[in-house]
């Protein structure tokens, strides 16, 4: 999809075909149901951001809130950016295991997963992913990251 400005998550599903703002609203709604409290949603990147406000964290490389997760309806596909199983062995991990165990095919880079349809993904594990990092330990986990101390945990 072309990069376009909205101003809302709203507005940015309103812009979609039907048919792909359904696959949004869906995987939204998934993300919106485990996201950890203290997360927000907004629009960055031109895509919907869960991420930690600037008014919680605001020491981040790039002056940008701490992305934490994020969706976007790409032009040929979807994804997901999972931010906490980049450089994280043990949620990569399990991540990459409950996919196998779900017979489910993972188009992984580092933290983001490309899908057709929401019936590509191990929803479960998405669901467990995104649950499972409180925004304390987040923020500890990327100045672990940026002093270089990290050892791939999240």
């Amino acid at each position: 999809m072309a990069r376009k400005t909205f101003k809302t998550p709203d507005g940015y599903l309103e812009s979609l075909p039907e048919e792909r703002r359904a696959v949004i609203a869906a995987m939204r709604k998934l993300v919106l149901k485990n996201l950890p409290k203290g997360y927000v949603e907004s629009i960055n990147f031109g895509m919907l951001c869960y991420e930690v406000p600037l008014k919680r964290f605001s020491v981040t490389y790039n002056k940008q809130p701490l992305m934490y997760a994020a969706l976007a309806a790409n032009k040929n596909n979807y994804s997901l950016h999972l931010m906490c199983v980049y450089g994280a062995s043990e949620p990569n991990r399990k991540l990459r295991e409950a996919f196998e165990k779900a017979g489910k095919k993972l188009d992984m880079g580092k933290a983001c997963i490309r899908f057709n349809k929401p019936d590509d993904l191990a929803l479960e594990a998405i669901a467990e992913a995104i649950a499972s990092v409180p925004v304390d330990k987040y923020i500890e986990y990327y100045e672990k990251s940026r002093s270089g101390e990290m050892k791939g945990t999240c």
